[in-house]
């Protein structure tokens, strides 16, 4: 469930915003989104992976969490972890590439007769 939308590193793109399938942010006045309906976020991650700044923070449980605050995410590394995973943003490397049936997939077309 999405927790946190971090005010220092957030960019008002709207991604975040647009992505959502359950509308669950409202625009600001600043740019910021705001967490509008937390309870309609389905977990979907979309945010947080279309963030192109890893602003967001969406937990993986289904309720709402203390989650602990900007600072200690962002210390902790958990903020943009989900993208990094992913391998989406500068200087990253997609993990599909790195996955063993992909990279015997691969390896079986490079093989004759398959």
């Amino acid at each position: 469930m999405i927790e946190l939308v971090s005010n220092t590193r957030c960019i008002s793109c709207g991604q975040c915003v647009s992505v959502c399938p359950t509308r669950v942010f409202d625009e600001s006045p600043s740019g910021v989104p705001v967490i509008a309906r937390q309870d309609d976020c389905q977990t979907c991650f979309m945010c947080e992976l279309y963030c192109p700044v890893d602003a967001l923070y969406v937990s993986p449980h289904d309720h709402p969490i203390d989650a602990p605050g900007e600072t200690a995410l962002a210390e902790s590394g958990i903020l943009g972890s989900y993208r990094e995973q992913i391998g989406w943003g500068k200087g990253r490397s997609p993990g599909a590439a790195n996955d063993t049936s992909y990279l015997m997939f691969k390896a079986m077309q490079r093989t004759p007769g398959h």
